[in-house]
């Protein structure tokens, strides 16, 4: 709760008994970098050694008939006072650590065990990303495997109105052990976790640890707040104590399924839309969204199974169901809140076709085909009576700006018809309200840039935008079998390509030979860059370590040289980006999360010509570097270490 108190504003947690305030607890250390900004509206708590009295509201004070409180930094004593088999004292106590809190490097949760703090309560808003979970469970049994203590985490549940999805798994920790542990993806609004626990266990476990004892006999003292409540019941064979459970832990794959799933349906109920639409391809990534958006619909079937009256009436009013009726087949929910479009051209192959129009039977989606080619041409010819000029692709003898121009135009249409058809199609359909375009690019499309500036990239929001293709490869096989999408095999089986230059015998366009860089590659290069903070050269050192059994100095030179050229020529991009779901720790997301400029100086002077020295000394005198001259810089040619390879001349999305 954000509370004023003076000329400051801070983030509190408010500690509550029988309809009294018993304290109120600022946060001391606050979220400030990845994903959140908390100190652009709140204070850090500074004051640890004492309690201060805080005065309530006229309108709480009245309510509560209460007129102070305490506020600060300290614990709540509880009356239970209790002599164990040793004669040990217990006084029982409860202490608050606040999200970010646990994470710093010296956690208030270790001065306070030391005070005799059992329980700790961890009110967290602590947001999904792919292979994260351990690390938060980590740090609740690292809290309490050493110091003994009892580990009460509830975090947040959903969409959070932006780009994260909290993803709950509330539990709780007795001396390193989870004894229980909530669902970590789900479309419920609350979920409760509870276990039953003896605090004996702490106090026998603390007892035994001599360096404990002699670090608690000359602590720092921090205040309390007496409460007469007792905490514990007396022994009794009624009650059962919960036993420490298998830690449950889902597979990439399943989070990618589950997460940005419950995302798009947090987000579709919230926004008052009446459903999705699609541009479905063919390809990995948008068979990838429609995939999640079957497996939204099998999870919202689900819950209405299990009576989940909340889901149940937001799913009669997404769907416009009437006369006591609601959704018991996935497949006919998808009919009436999910529209795919294959927006093919004459560049379009009949197989992704084939592979647009299956995949969406199988989900269970309202199916359109349409061509664009009316409409390219229409533009051509306007171009054509403007200027006298026609362009042709490049293996109609163009050149690589015709090339690039031909594409865009094609890209670009098919972004201004999704967002007509998403508009009208329901009016077409007697239905109220307005459909959701959904972005298909992925987290490493969108690090290189290859993509074009406001095409089907540009939508209204994106659930695999921070997700590797190398992830969502896995995951389409994955769901082939395990969501019932068994064209998804097919799919992820097909070369990546975008299918917006003509189809040749001696030709056909594929999206790593365009990038001049395979999909692999990339997601080193964006870990390196963004979790390890490594610039040109410092990325040159780092995979001539990781890549030197296999490459030579100049060729990882050449291909690190490659990378931030088109990183550096494209980053404005990432300014427009889709709002996507933030599924991985190396997204080049402009707004929130990767605040970087977008206008670089794209030659690297400096660093290239420190990149180059190095690899000469690397590799010795008789190695000569290889110096781009201006046209070549111009066109993209580069040696990649895949065979000289036009990235620009290639590469659809290049630039702008």
């Amino acid at each position: 709760m954000p509370v004023i108190k003076g000329s400051e504003r801070y983030n509190c947690q408010i500690l509550c008994l029988n309809r009294k305030i018993v304290m109120i607890r600022p946060k001391m250390w606050l979220a400030n970098d990845g994903n959140y900004r908390e100190l652009r509206w709140f204070t850090a708590w500074k004051q640890k050694d004492y309690l201060e009295d805080f005065l309530l509201p006229a309108e709480v004070s009245d309510a509560l008939m209460q007129t102070t409180v305490p506020f600060g930094y300290g614990y709540v004593q509880f009356l239970d006072t209790v002599c164990n088999a040793v004669n040990y004292l217990i006084l029982r106590a409860v202490a608050a650590e606040v999200c970010e809190e646990l994470f710093s490097p010296m956690p208030p949760h270790a001065e306070l065990t030391l005070n005799g703090v059992e329980v700790f309560m961890n009110a967290s808003g602590s947001h999904h990303q792919l292979r994260k979970l351990d690390l938060r469970l980590r740090a609740f049994i690292g809290a309490t495997h050493t110091r003994g203590g009892v580990y009460m985490y509830s975090n947040l549940q959903g969409c959070d109105g932006g780009r994260l999805c909290y993803d709950g798994c509330s539990c709780v920790v007795v001396n390193g052990d989870v004894v229980a542990q909530g669902s970590q993806f789900s479309l419920k609004d609350v979920e409760l976790v509870v276990a039953q626990i003896d605090l004996d266990a702490v106090a026998s476990l603390r007892g035994s640890i001599s360096s404990f004892q002699e670090q608690a006999s000359c602590k720092k003292k921090i205040s309390s707040v007496p409460v007469p409540f007792k905490l514990c019941q007396s022994f009794n064979l009624q009650m059962s104590l919960s036993s420490p459970l298998k830690i449950r832990y889902h597979s990439p794959e399943e989070e990618i399924a589950f997460g940005p799933s419950c995302w798009l349906w947090d987000y579709l109920r919230r926004s008052g839309a009446s459903g999705f639409l699609l541009p479905l391809s063919g390809g990995a990534d948008s068979s990838s969204v429609a995939a999640i958006v079957g497996c939204m619909c099998q999870l919202v079937v689900q819950e209405i199974e299990n009576n989940d009256e909340q889901v149940k009436a937001d799913a009669i009013r997404i769907g416009h169901y009437t006369d006591g009726q609601f959704p018991t087949d996935s497949k006919e929910f998808a009919k009436r809140i999910f529209y795919t479009v294959f927006m093919g051209s004459e560049n379009s192959s009949e197989a992704t076709k084939a592979r647009a129009k299956v995949l969406a039977d199988e989900i269970g989606s309202w199916h359109l085909d349409v061509s664009i080619d009316g409409v390219v041409s229409a533009l051509l010819s306007l171009f054509q009576t403007l200027t006298g000029k026609r362009p042709r692709y490049k293996v109609d003898g163009g050149s690589n700006i015709e090339n690039l121009g031909l594409q865009n135009i094609q890209a670009r249409i098919r972004m201004v018809l999704a967002f007509m058809l998403a508009s009208l199609l329901p009016w077409v359909h007697s239905k109220s309200g307005f459909y959701l375009v959904l972005g298909s690019s992925n987290v490493d499309e969108g690090l290189r840039g290859y993509l074009t500036k406001y095409d089907c990239s540009s939508a209204d929001i994106n659930p695999i935008g921070s997700i590797s293709k190398a992830d969502l490869r896995t995951f389409l096989k994955w769901a082939a079998i395990h969501l019932g999408f068994s064209s998804l095999a097919e799919i992820e089986a097909a070369p990546p390509t975008a299918e917006l230059e003509p189809i040749r015998a001696n030709y056909s366009q594929l999206d790593e030979v365009d990038m001049g860089m395979t999909y692999e590659e990339l997601s080193v290069y964006g870990r390196l860059r963004k979790i390890f903070r490594c610039g040109p050269v410092s990325m040159f050192k780092n995979l001539c370590y990781k890549w030197g059994a296999k490459l030579t100095p100049v060729e990882v030179a050449e291909k690190v040289k490659h990378f931030f050229k088109y990183y550096s020529i494209n980053r404005h991009k990432m300014t427009v980006l889709t709002p996507s779901y933030h599924a991985e720790s190396y997204s080049p997301e402009d707004n929130r999360f990767d605040l970087r400029q977008f206008l670089y100086n794209a030659r690297w002077p400096y660093q290239f010509r420190k990149i180059d020295e190095l690899a000469r000394d690397l590799d010795g005198d008789k190695v000569a570097i290889t110096k781009s001259t201006d046209q070549e810089r111009e066109d993209g040619t580069t040696n990649g270490g895949m065979g000289v390879v036009a990235a620009g001349s290639g590469d659809p999305r290049a630039g702008f």
